[in-house]
Order: C-alpha cells, then sequence, then structure tokens
C-alpha cells in the first residue's frame, strides 16, 4: 500500500505541533483534502487531538472582509447596468449575460493579481501612456504597441472600431462596477482578494499557518503568503516529484514543475527536498494502460469491468474514478456494478440532465412561443409537451385526463376554459401579464413548483414513486431556489429580459447549476473531476475521456483582454492554464502504481479524437512500460435484414378477421407486404401528430375535397344539370369559394370552430382557393353535365380461393367525384400535388409492384371504383361507359390537359374493356394476401423504408 502526500504531512504535523492543533489553521486550494488530512490525523495520534481549523484559500480571503461574495447571476446583472449606464451602449441582458461572465472573469483575475487597470486599458489613441509603464520590460512594450498600431485611423475597421470603442470604457467600468459593489458591501472574489491583501491592519489571530499542496499562485495569494511568512507563522507543504521539478530530467523545468519550482525559492518547504520517498515516486514501477474507445458511453460503461478487477472495489477510498469530461457523471452513476455499496461523488449532478429541466423548458414554450396573447389561446402541441411529461400529474391528477380529451376532439388553439379542470391546471395555464415580463414568468414558474410541492403532500399515494425519488427532490428544490432568487433579481435591479429570449436566459443559469451528492466523503470510492484531485493519492486509478481538449481543459483564451497585453501584465494565460493541468495530471499518477487511462478515439462533434499530449508524454519521455488497448463495444451493430412474417395460425385468425379492404391497404401490400401486415393485420397505427397545425399534403388534400364538396353540393342536388350559368354565378361570387374553404378548414383542422390562421395556412388557405377557381374553370369546358355524388361510397364483393378454401371480401372505398358529361361516367380523383401521372403500358403494369414509383397505385384505385360503377345497377342503370379520370389541378390549365387515364396512348373511353381482365389481377393479388403459404415479405426496394413508420419494428 503507498504512502500518501497528506500521510506524510499528517506525521509531520504531529512530530512538529503535537496532538494540542487549535491554534494552528491548514489552509487548502480546495475543501476535500481537508477530509482526509483530518483522518489521516486521528490515525496516526491514536489518541483524542484539538484538531486543526481547516480553511480553503478563498474561504480564508473572505474570512477577513465584511463584504459578501456574490453569486456569478447577480454580478453579471449589476455589471450589465453599470456597462449600459457607463458606454450609453443599451445591450439587452440576455445579449450581454455571456461576453458579461468573460468580463467579470477578466475584472478578477486583474484583482488576483494585483495589476493596475489604469495601464491595462490605457487609451488605444494615446500610446504614449505606455511610457510610464517601466516595469515592462523593452520587448513587452514594443509588443504592446505593435498590438495597438494596428488600431490606427489608417487601418481602421468595423470590427476594429467596435474593439476600440469597448476597451476605452473597460477600466470606467471596472471603476464604476466596484464604486458599486462598494456601497452595497457585496464583491466578486477578485475584488475582495484585492481589498483583504491591500489592507495592512490585519491581525491573523492562529500561530501557524500550514499552507499545503498549492500550485500556480496568485499575486494577491504570493502577497498574503509573504506577509504571514514574515510574521514568522506560514509553513508550506509541497506536494511534486523530481521528474518533473529537475532540470536534469529534461532540456528545461517541465510544464508541470514550473511553478512549483518557482515557489520552492520564495516559500521554503517543510519537507526536505531531497526526500526520496515523498519526491521520487513518478519512476518507480507502474502498471499503465492506455484504452481508446469510440464512444464517451463505451467508457462509461467499461467502469463496471474496470472495478470488478484486482480487487479495485475492495480498496474503498484508495480507488478513484477521475473525469476530465463531467458530462460523463450520469452514465456512470448507472453502470456501476451491485458490489459497490460505498461510493462518494465529489462533483454534482447536472440539473441539465434531469427531468426538471425538460419540463422548465416546456414551461417557458408554453408562456412564450405556445401562447397567442391577442386571442388569448395556446398552441395544442405546446400544451401537449407539458401534458405529457412524466411530472405532469404532480401538477394534477386530471393531466393525462385533459391531454386525452383535446387531442380527441382536435382543439388546435385550446382556450383556458378548455383547459384549466381543477386548481393545479388553473395554475398551469394562469395568465401571464405583460407587464415586466420577465418577473412574471419566473414567479409563475414558482408558482407551478409550489403547486406541484402542494400535489406531493396531500396526493402521496398518486406521486409515491416520482416524489420519493432522491434526484427528483433535489432537483425541485434547485429549481425553487434558483427561480427564487432570478426572481428577486429581477425585481431588485429592475432587469427585463425580451420573451423570446427568456428561455435561451434560463438555460445559461441552468448550465452552471448542479445537484450535490450526499454521503460520507472520505468513504467508499472516490468520483469525481481533476480539480478535485488535488493532494489525493490513490492506488487504483481510472481516468476517463482523456482527450485534448478535455486535458488540459479551458485554454480557449476567451477574454476582453488580448494575450499579449495578458503576458506583460502578468494576468493568467493559456500558458499557466495548461501548466496548471499539466501538474494535476502528473501529480496525480506519481504515487500510484496501477493506472488506466482511457480516451475517445472517434472524430466527432468538433472533437479531433486524439490523445492528450500528456499521454504522449508519458510513452515518450517516462520510460515507463504502457499497454495499449482498443475497447470494443462487445456487441454486432444491427443488420438491415428484416424477417418475413409466416401466416400462423394467429396471423391467419387477424387477417381473415379483414372482411373489407380498400384500394388504400391493397397498394399498401405493393408497396411492401410486411408494411400492409403491420398496418392492416397487427393494427399498428401510423403515429398521428395530432397536435400539430400544419398542413400536410393529406390535410391539404382533405381540405380541398371538402371544400369541393361543400361547393357543388347545391348545384348536384337531385341530379340537376349543371349549366354555364351555375359555373358562371360561382365565379362571380368569390365569397362563396372562400366561405367553402373557411368551412372546410374548420372541419378538417379547427374541430368545427372558427379558423384562426397563421401565416402558412393563410398561404394554404389562398393556394385551396386559387385551385377551385381552376376547377370551376375546367368544368365550365364542360357544361352541361351533372354530377352524381361527391365523395361517394361505392363497394363490391369478390370471391376468392386459398388453400384453405373460398372467402368473400367487400372491396371499395370513397370516390371524390362521380360525374356524367356526354352520355359517359367520369370516376374522378383529385390530385392536388405536383407530380403529373406517369403513364402505365397495360393492366398488369398496375399490379406490379415495381410500378408503385410510377403511381400505378392511382391508377388502381380510379379504375377498380370504375369497375364497381360499370357492374352496379343501382349507380349504372342505363349501362353508360365509365371512364376513369385523375384531375391534377395545378396542370390543368392547358388546352390539350385530359384527365382520362391512357394505358400505352389510348385514352380508357370505357372501362368495360378492361374490367375482366382487371378482375382478374386483382383476384389474384387478394389471393397472395390471404394465401396462408405466402407470408408477409418486406420489400426488395431499400429506399422505400426511409420514411416509413414502421422501419424501426423491421429492422430496416
Amino acid at each position: 500500500m503507498i504512502q500518501t502526500f497528506l500521510e506524510y504531512v499528517a506525521q509531520d504535523i504531529i512530530s512538529k505541533y503535537g496532538t494540542d492543533l487549535s491554534k494552528i489553521a491548514i489552509i487548502f486550494p480546495n475543501k476535500r483534502a481537508s477530509l482526509f488530512l483530518n483522518q489521516e490525523l486521528a490515525k496516526i495520534a491514536e489518541n483524542p487531538i484539538w484538531s486543526p481549523s481547516y480553511i480553503t484559500i478563498s474561504d480564508f480571503f473572505r474570512k477577513y472582509s465584511k463584504r459578501t461574495v456574490c453569486e456569478s447571476m447577480e454580478l453579471v446583472c449589476k455589471l450589465h447596468k453599470v456597462f449600459c449606464q457607463t458606454t450609453g451602449i443599451q445591450e439587452p441582458l440576455e445579449h450581454f449575460y455571456g461576453w458579461g461572465e468573460v468580463m467579470l472573469s477578466d475584472f478578477d483575475d486583474i484583482d488576483k493579481n494585483l495589476s493596475d487597470v489604469r495601464h491595462i486599458f490605457s487609451n488605444i489613441k494615446n500610446l504614449r501612456e505606455l511610457d510610464d509603464t517601466q516595469f515592462l520590460t523593452e520587448e513587452q512594450r514594443q509588443a504592446i504597441q505593435h498590438f495597438f498600431s494596428h488600431f490606427s485611423e489608417e487601418n481602421n475597421s468595423e470590427l476594429k472600431k467596435r474593439f476600440q470603442q469597448l476597451w476605452n470604457h473597460l477600466g470606467e467600468v471596472y471603476n464604476n462596477f466596484n464604486l458599486l459593489l462598494k456601497r452595497e458591501n457585496i464583491a466578486y472574489e477578485g475584488a475582495l482578494y484585492r481589498e483583504v491583501v491591500e489592507n495592512e491592519e490585519l491581525i491573523f489571530e492562529y500561530e501557524h499557518y500550514l499552507f499545503v499542496g498549492f500550485n500556480l499562485l496568485q499575486e494577491a495569494e504570493k502577497r498574503l503568503f509573504m506577509r504571514l511568512k514574515k510574521e514568522g507563522k506560514a509553513h508550506f507543504y509541497w506536494d511534486f516529484d523530481h521528474y518533473y521539478t529537475d532540470k536534469g530530467k529534461h532540456k528545461s523545468i517541465h510544464e508541470a514543475g514550473v511553478h512549483i519550482a518557482e515557489h520552492q525559492k520564495v516559500f521554503p518547504n517543510e519537507f526536505a527536498v531531497d526526500n526520496e520517498d515523498i519526491y521520487s515516486n513518478f519512476t518507480k514501477e507502474k502498471h499503465i494502460a492506455f484504452i481508446s474507445a469510440t464512444t464517451e458511453n463505451i467508457q462509461a460503461r467499461y467502469v463496471s469491468q474496470w472495478l470488478e478487477s484486482q480487487q479495485r472495489i475492495d480498496a474503498g477510498n484508495r480507488t478513484a474514478i477521475v473525469m476530465c469530461n463531467e458530462e460523463l457523471l450520469p452514465v456512470i452513476i448507472h453502470c456501476l456494478p451491485p458490489a459497490v455499496n460505498e461510493v462518494n461523488v465529489t462533483t454534482g449532478y447536472p440539473l441539465q440532465q434531469t427531468p426538471f429541466f425538460s419540463l422548465l423548458i416546456h414551461l417557458v414554450n408554453l408562456q412564450t412561443i405556445g401562447y397567442q396573447s391577442l386571442r388569448d389561446q395556446y398552441i395544442l402541441r405546446y400544451v401537449n409537451a407539458i401534458l405529457k411529461h412524466p411530472y405532469a400529474i404532480l401538477i394534477s391528477e386530471k393531466a393525462e385526463e385533459l391531454r386525452a380529451d383535446i387531442n380527441k376532439r382536435h382543439l388546435y388553439h385550446p382556450k383556458r376554459e378548455d383547459l384549466c379542470l381543477d386548481k393545479g391546471l388553473t395554475v398551469l395555464f394562469s395568465r401571464i401579464g405583460d407587464e415586466r415580463k420577465s418577473l412574471q414568468l419566473t414567479r409563475w414558474i414558482i408558482a407551478v413548483i409550489e403547486q406541484m410541492s402542494e400535489t406531493i403532500q396531500h396526493q402521496e399515494e398518486t406521486s409515491a414513486t416520482i416524489s420519493k425519488d432522491p434526484l427528483f427532490q433535489e432537483a425541485l428544490f434547485r429549481t425553487y431556489t434558483l427561480m427564487n432568487r432570478l426572481a428577486e433579481l429581477f425585481e431588485k435591479e429592475d432587469v427585463e429580459v425580451e420573451p423570446t429570449m427568456f428561455l435561451q436566459f434560463i438555460k445559461q443559469l441552468i448550465h452552471s447549476t448542479s445537484i450535490p451528492f450526499h454521503g460520507e466523503p472520505a468513504v467508499g470510492l472516490q468520483i469525481m473531476g481533476v480539480l478535485e484531485t488535488r493532494n489525493l493519492d490513490f492506488e487504483h486509478l481510472l481516468i476517463l475521456s482523456c482527450n485534448e481538449g478535455n486535458m488540459p481543459r479551458g485554454l480557449k483564451d476567451t477574454s476582453f483582454i488580448p494575450h499579449i497585453i495578458r503576458h506583460a501584465y502578468g494576468l493568467t494565460t493559456t500558458d499557466h492554464k495548461a501548466n496548471i493541468y499539466a501538474y494535476y495530471f502528473y501529480r496525480l499518477l506519481q504515487r500510484t502504481k496501477d493506472i488506466t487511462i482511457l480516451y475517445n478515439n472517434a472524430t466527432e462533434n468538433g472533437k479531433t479524437g486524439e490523445m492528450s499530449r500528456f499521454m504522449l508524454q508519458l510513452m515518450a519521455e517516462s520510460g515507463h512500460s504502457i499497454q495499449r488497448y482498443t475497447l470494443q463495444a462487445g456487441q454486432a451493430p444491427m443488420t438491415l435484414a428484416p424477417k418475413p412474417v409466416i401466416k400462423e395460425p394467429a396471423v391467419m385468425a387477424r387477417l381473415k378477421g379483414l372482411k373489407r379492404i380498400s384500394p388504400t391497404a391493397i397498394n399498401c401490400y405493393l408497396r411492401c407486404p410486411l408494411r400492409f401486415f403491420y398496418s392492416q393485420v397487427a393494427g399498428i397505427k401510423e403515429p398521428d401528430n395530432n397536435d400539430e397545425e400544419t398542413i400536410d399534403n393529406r390535410m391539404f388534400g382533405n381540405i380541398f375535397h371538402y371544400a369541393s364538396q361543400i361547393l357543388y353540393k347545391p348545384l348536384s342536388a337531385r341530379g340537376k344539370i349543371i349549366h354555364h350559368a351555375d359555373i358562371e354565378y360561382l365565379q362571380k361570387h368569390p365569397e362563396l369559394i372562400e366561405q367553402a374553404v373557411d368551412k372546410a378548414f374548420s372541419h378538417e383542422l379547427f374541430n368545427g370552430q372558427t379558423p384562426h390562421y397563421n401565416g402558412l395556412q393563410l398561404i394554404n388557405r389562398k393556394v385551396i382557393i386559387h385551385y377551385l377557381r381552376l376547377l370551376l374553370t375546367i368544368d365550365r369546358k364542360l357544361v352541361p353535365f351533372r354530377i352524381l355524388g361527391l365523395e361517394k361510397e361505392v363497394k363490391t364483393t369478390l370471391p376468392i380461393r386459398t388453400s384453405e378454401g373460398e372467402q368473400i371480401l367487400t372491396v371499395g372505398g370513397i370516390i371524390d367525384r362521380l360525374d356524367e358529361v356526354d352520355g359517359t361516367l367520369r370516376v374522378i380523383d383529385y390530385k392536388t400535388g405536383n407530380r403529373q401521372q406517369e403513364k402505365l403500358p397495360d393492366v398488369q403494369a398496375i399490379f406490379n409492384p415495381e410500378n408503385i414509383k410510377k403511381h400505378s397505385d392511382y391508377y388502381l384505385q380510379t379504375i377498380l371504383y370504375s369497375t364497381i360503377i360499370n357492374r352496379s345497377e343501382t349507380e349504372n342503370p342505363s349501362k353508360l361507359p365509365v371512364s376513369p379520370a385523375l384531375l391534377f389541378i395545378q396542370h390543368s390549365s392547358g388546352e390539350q390537359f385530359n384527365p382520362t387515364l391512357s394505358l400505352g396512348n389510348a385514352p380508357i373511353q370505357d372501362v368495360a374493356s378492361l374490367k375482366e381482365e382487371f378482375t382478374q389481377l386483382l383476384t389474384q393479388l387478394l389471393e397472395e394476401i390471404f394465401e396462408p403459404n405466402v407470408p408477409f415479405r418486406p420489400t426488395p426496394h431499400i429506399e422505400r423504408c426511409e420514411f416509413c413508420p414502421y422501419r424501426q419494428l423491421c429492422g430496416q
């Protein structure tokens, strides 16, 4: 078992100060290490001890200031107000928020490094101000002058002009912002650091301050350390390895050790630097494995396999899983094996990965883009999104009942009276005031969350499964707290966010919010982010997602201050960040003997699939033998080979239950027999997006058909002959056409309600009106004629014979229009699409599945209806010739246009000549469909599967 750095520290503390540590403060970079050190002190002392005070460096500074460090959300809102007042630029808060965080980070860095704002934000036009910067080297001064020379009047552009305008105000914004914070007795962390170190009257009450495991020190920290050192109170424990701090091992000091080496010159180490046991572990024997994986999730799923070997679970808190990408946390938690009884997660669970976050999104959408304020009505799909959410039952027990009702009634624009069935739904569908909309929205979300809490308290039985989930409870509490804080800010700071951008603003806030895990931190398997590993050593180490971009992380220089100026004035640069992560990486490995590092080798989502540069350095420089593996998913990819469905007795029983079959079903079989099975035999309905008010081709056709029926019905009453004057009357009264279309929209789309059109619907309405006018123009050329039926249902019976005997089938459907012109009956099918019908050579071609792409289904349907009319004593008592026709409205204006169907080049003037052959081929096809020995096979044409709703069922 390895001896950890904190064990050495504990031994040294006990040996030097004994067991009465009440006058000692131990300062760490973070809180985690204090728990482990306390454990080690108790173990070594063996007797009761007076514990020292454990303080993080951040809390140490806060202890000596009366000001309070505010959360980022409040600071950015205050900064926004100062920025607008100072610059005169009225930038909306939702646009400012992202780069307000960047500006705040810059100010924080300036203060923590005690830099002079006047020098950093010098006026670009007055380069002579650089003459006062005597502390700069000549090289730095020239570099800065070279940078600013690009902003001369002669070399200007819009982008440079905007940068110059912003830059010249940043110093003033900084000063005004800090004045405001001082008046309100609050601060951001950097401002508080500067205030503390500049206060010469501070009194440090402890006799000894032990600084343990620091690396990069900012100027404020250095000055504080130096002050305590001069008072004889400061003592330093540096955690490093000679491998990366000694110049002799590399051409220069390794990037991981550059800061440690500098600091030890000023702040001497409590340990002897040449102590081999503490500081020469990196080159000792280690088992190192590099594993590449194709996805992040595969890495997370490997966790279980890794833990279950080499007694890693039994090692307890000496085993660690370190995430370079903390988004893996939810998957890792689900992949832990049952044998893991105790686990400590140091990082929080992202709130945006909980179901509560999706509910929050739906809530905001409901009251913004999902609500039409002028009509005081909602849009159905946004209502459905909430009512279908698993947490909707916590808002109201009637949520599902309401959803089923409004969808059954096709209420595309439900009003409040349709929705407010009980208290919970009344809260959910409350009216939001128009004044200070952001505040009103936030208060409404709070009211909905409070309603959920009330439901949980009073309806435990209904909500037991959800409400007792700890993740749900924490997510509800975190969201409630965040929304209350946001409401306070909106009210106190008098800020406003545009309703259209409110959701993006909420997402920005949620993105940085996490749910903490509760438990005993120093016990069990440790799952942590890279930052939490400082000062800790492990026997077994698994590092996940160790890719370039994750390790090192955050090397994008997102700042208003250019790199050259950052470098010149001693601010944090990308070089510093790279050095910090190099130290984290090598320090984590230095005492560990069992090391497994995984990385993603796939190039996707803007990531290159490269292993971290630190892994490459290990292979090239460390001298360790490193084993390389590739992690396979362990499963074969799904093949695109759907299996035919055998007509077993159960299938045949369902099939024989089909006493009636439509042309649509027959054409479905020709397109794909397996699709016919799913839709007609298995009864699996195609998804109906009935909460969408958009108009697809099917809906467009339905509206046109219904409108034409309304328009022509009075003309066709009792077999009346339609004359020129009848058509002309309709053409001269366009309001009648418009009324017919509005009635059709009401019937088909708005469930009988008065239509309230959106922009796209208005366009469709105009197109349908145009099509009806074209139809009237066509019919005007045909007068006189009679309409014998509109949306007319027809059917016939056909006997079929299979291996199980004879069966009688009813075949039929609905004819769009049946009319009589010049002694011929026409069976007309309206087509509103853009594509014209391709000609087929003969009747056999209609039943060839290859011709579906040529719309042979149009032929089958229209000719089938024509044969039914031809043999019908009721519909055709005079035995008139019957002609099938396809009326493509868009292509009907030409003089040569003829809607009559043709086989080859011959129009079908009378379907009687085709009836026998057509009926024979139709019978054969039906016998194939009902034949027990012929399975339902998938289509060989894969391209037909692309938009098939059943493709996931059959494996395509």
